[in-house]
């Protein structure tokens, strides 16, 4: 028995395939109407009717409402870094120096803040470094108010307080950096530090003070040390002086002692001798160098210079 096709079958078929095609298709397009795919290194802010709502941060696909309902704005979520240039500020004891700053941020992956982000620069990061450039001239200008010049440039690295300035730099410029532009800043140093000409000459002036000081000081220590050993060496002499002195007046006692007694002996022994001595002790005591003594001429033994070498010895004997 055979089969008889009718001839509004064939139609019929085509018309159904058509419309399974094109609601397969429908069905893709809003499949990817709905498709969010998400790339490393970024993320992907989803806003309902222009409010974003979350933030995609896992790589690969995601699922959002099609359009009008659900937009996606792609957003940079890697760390950028910005320097300030050099910036001539001012030191808390009224002195000029040159800073240069780097300031290390991202955009935070939270929804509030990705939505300042986007209001407040649009989404664009080069804005956002050249308002962050602003923002750390008036922080550094703040911060550098705060702290002398010595605690910034000192040829003693304990007073040495960069940490502080660079930790009171981040707290100051990461408070208004989210508050203001909703970015999130990571890390902020200092990459050069010079000094202008009346600050250079001012820091020599105050370091020569320093070495002024500290010479003065050791040459005080040193005089006072030298002080003490001349005094010590003084007092030493003074000692060894008495000590011999004594020892001398206990000889010279001694050896008068023994004079005497060598005296008494030669007096018993021969009065005369002892008398001659005795006188001969007594000149020795009272003629010096300077002494002028009168003498008559016509006594023993001075007669002799006036009669000559043959006076008193009478007629020579054929």
């Amino acid at each position: 028995m055979s089969t008889i096709d009718l001839p509004h079958a064939a139609p019929a078929r085509s018309r159904a395939l058509r419309w399974t095609v094109a609601a397969v298709i429908l069905m893709l397009a809003a499949l990817c109407a709905c498709l969010v795919i998400v790339s490393p290194g970024e993320g992907v802010v989803v806003t309902r009717f222009g409010r974003p709502v979350r933030v995609l941060l896992t790589p690969g696909a995601s699922l959002r409402w099609p359009l009008p309902i659900e937009a996606t704005v792609p957003v940079d979520l890697r760390l950028r870094t910005t320097s300030s240039g050099l910036q001539d500020v001012g030191t808390r004891d009224g002195l000029r120096v040159l800073v240069q700053a780097y300031v290390v941020w991202s955009v935070p992956a939270r929804a509030d803040t990705a939505e300042r982000f986007l209001r407040s620069v649009q989404n664009d990061p080069d804005v956002a470094a050249s308002q962050l450039r602003s923002l750390m001239a008036s922080s550094l200008e703040i911060t550098a108010s705060r702290f002398d010049l010595a605690q910034l440039v000192n040829t003693d690295p304990a007073k040495v307080r960069i940490d502080d300035f660079e930790a009171r730099l981040r707290g100051l410029l990461g408070e208004q950096a989210r508050r203001v532009y909703g970015v999130d800043v990571r890390q902020v140093g200092i990459e050069r530090l010079t000094l202008s000409a009346e600050a250079l000459q001012a820091t020599i002036d105050r370091m020569k003070a320093e070495r002024d000081t500290v010479a003065a000081q050791r040459s005080a220590e040193g005089q006072r040390e030298a002080a003490k050993i001349v005094s010590e060496a003084e007092r030493d002499a003074r000692i060894t002086l008495a000590g011999a002195k004594a020892e001398a007046a206990s000889i010279e006692a001694d050896a008068q002692t023994r004079s005497t007694t060598i005296y008494q002996q030669a007096y018993r022994t021969d009065p005369k001798l002892y008398t001659m001595l005795r006188s001969f002790d007594t000149m020795d005591a009272a003629v010096g160098p300077g002494t002028r003594i009168v003498l008559r001429t016509d006594a023993a033994p001075f007669r002799m210079l006036v009669d000559g070498p043959s006076a008193g010895q009478g007629p020579k004997k054929p």
